[in-house]
């Protein structure tokens, strides 16, 4: 007979059958878990989470158990104390890249001080001149090297700052499309001066600030920063709320003078006005329909507080009424408007002027 029938023990199969020993598995799979248990008492629920910290601030002992109860300890501040001298950083590294004093993370994990990045040649060096606390130097694969880079590269190594080579593509990422010129800093964020600091009758000079009122694009507080910086202003005052901060790009804008010009941040701009009238300072408001033109300011020569709003609803009303002064700046055309950056610029070259020509007749 053909094939294996003639072989002992052979069994033809027809089909699969069960597996031995599956049945106790399909009859455990069908019995019921029991009841679902209180969200208080799953570990990861939100409802156990709060509970136990309500416990643990309530000094209960053994309030819970499990991995919860161990990690949820407090979010660290992770900054530190304004430091000296016109550029003021945070102490700590962050890893992240933002636009904030800090970022908060879940809960049970420490928050990390967002840091920012530093892009272009010149914003690179002026910042490595300033030793401000970078943690790390992206530079470009291939770059075109010229002095600035060499004496980024040179002061990098000098401080230990670890330098990182990257294609180009990945230094767009890492500044959000700005123009780096092959060259990136990673520096910590930025901490603010307080606006009572520039009032210091040690100071040298006649006291010079702008405040901004409503500016919310940070290329006009770069220029701003730049114009103070080029005009022997002291500081730059901006507002805690409905206001730009010190991004990558205004760092980007300013050329490498926010290196050397203090950015204080006010709670409330109309109460640090007032607190810089009780200092003796005059509050003057730019904007074209201003009581008083630029060339006929006769505060040139006392100290100033230059008020320079944003460019659709200009000053508001509060800070407005603050002022001593409305000044616009004359135009040939009433149709044409200046930026706010390019207006500061030109209220800051007149005071200067103004200021030049007053101590040589004296």
């Amino acid at each position: 007979m053909a094939g294996n029938s003639q072989r002992r023990g052979a069994v033809r199969k027809s089909g699969k059958g069960a597996t031995v020993g599956s049945g106790g598995q399909r009859r455990q799979g069908l019995e019921g878990r029991g009841p679902t248990p209180k969200a208080v008492d799953r570990e990861h629920h939100p409802a156990h989470k709060r509970a136990t910290s309500a416990a643990r601030a309530a000094g209960k002992p053994g309030a819970a158990t499990g991995r919860s109860a161990g990690s949820g300890g407090s979010a660290g501040s992770g900054g530190s104390s304004r430091g000296a001298g016109p550029t003021r950083y945070a102490g700590a590294k962050g890893s992240g890249r933002g636009t904030g004093p800090g970022r908060t993370g879940r809960p049970g994990r420490s928050a990390k001080p967002s840091s920012e990045i530093v892009a272009g040649r010149n914003s690179v060096v002026e910042a490595l001149r300033a030793d401000i606390p970078a943690t790390t130097m992206y530079v470009a694969t291939r770059i075109d090297s010229d002095d600035r880079v060499r004496e980024a590269l040179k002061a990098a190594t000098q401080r230990g700052i670890p330098v990182l080579e990257c294609p180009r593509g990945e230094l767009d990422r890492l500044t959000d499309g700005a123009v780096h010129q092959g060259l990136a800093l990673q520096v910590p964020a930025y901490e603010y001066a307080d606006p009572a600091d520039f009032v210091d009758p040690e100071a040298p000079g006649v006291p010079l600030v702008v405040a901004m009122d409503g500016i919310t694009d940070p290329r006009n507080l770069g220029a701003i920063i730049r114009s103070v910086a080029a005009f022997g202003g002291h500081g730059v005052v901006v507002p805690e709320r409905r206001s730009v901060g010190m991004t990558a790009s205004a760092w980007k804008t300013s050329a490498g003078a926010a290196a050397r010009v203090p950015v204080a941040k006010a709670a409330n701009l109309t109460r640090a006005l007032t607190a810089y009238q009780k200092a003796g300072f005059f509050v003057v408001g730019l904007d074209m329909d201003g009581d008083v033109e630029l060339p006929e300011l006769d505060l040139a020569g006392e100290p100033l507080v230059i008020v320079v709003g944003s460019e659709g609803k200009g000053l508001s009303r509060l800070v407005r009424e603050t002022c001593d002064r409305i000044v616009s700046i004359p135009m040939v055309s009433s149709v044409e408007s200046l930026n706010a950056g390019l207006a500061t610029g030109v209220a800051l070259y007149e005071v200067a002027r103004s200021r030049r020509i007053a101590s040589r007749g004296r």
